[in-house]
């Protein structure tokens, strides 16, 4: 019986976490300059540079002003949801099948974790690249999200590992 709760418990929070980075990577790709637009306003450093001069001043060359660069950087992060999401819905659903025993619980857990370890690295992603532009100037809510949706990836990665 526990073991049965246990694996309905991962269900539902990979499930959650999957859910969450399907609606985001959907809002990346249905409207896309919601989100491109404040990627691009970290690449450039342009609320530093109009907030914090001297600040700026010192971390300049760090700037990417490129429109094409900053819009393929865009979509490689979008891209890079995508599979994670995929991944994730791929080891739901193969923990749904190790629950009705169609499945292997260490196949099963392995497709979930390397799901979840996904989701981690977008936002550890985040918080490596935001650092370098020094995001948490003027970008503090995008720092303290990422922050947050590392630990919810990674709270789920221990709670796939250590049941």
């Amino acid at each position: 019986m526990f073991e049965t709760v246990v694996i309905i418990a991962q269900i539902a929070m990979l499930s959650a976490i999957a859910a969450w980075l399907t609606t985001g990577a959907w809002d990346n790709i249905v409207y896309p300059s919601n989100n491109e637009a404040i990627t691009a306003q970290v690449m450039g450093m342009t609320r530093m540079r109009d907030a914090y001069p001297a600040e700026y001043a010192r971390v300049a060359h760090r700037a990417i002003d490129d429109r094409a660069v900053q819009k393929t950087a865009f979509r490689l992060v979008v891209a890079g949801e995508l599979v994670a999401t995929l991944v994730m819905w791929a080891g739901v659903a193969a923990l749904l099948l190790h629950l009705f025993g169609a499945a292997t619980g260490d196949t099963a857990r392995a497709i979930a974790l390397l799901g979840a370890t996904m989701f981690t690295c977008v936002w550890a992603g985040f918080l490596v690249v935001g650092n370098y532009f020094c995001y948490w100037f003027c970008h503090e809510w995008g720092q303290n999200t990422h922050i947050q949706m590392t630990m919810w990836g990674l709270g789920t990665m221990i709670f796939l590992v250590v049941s």
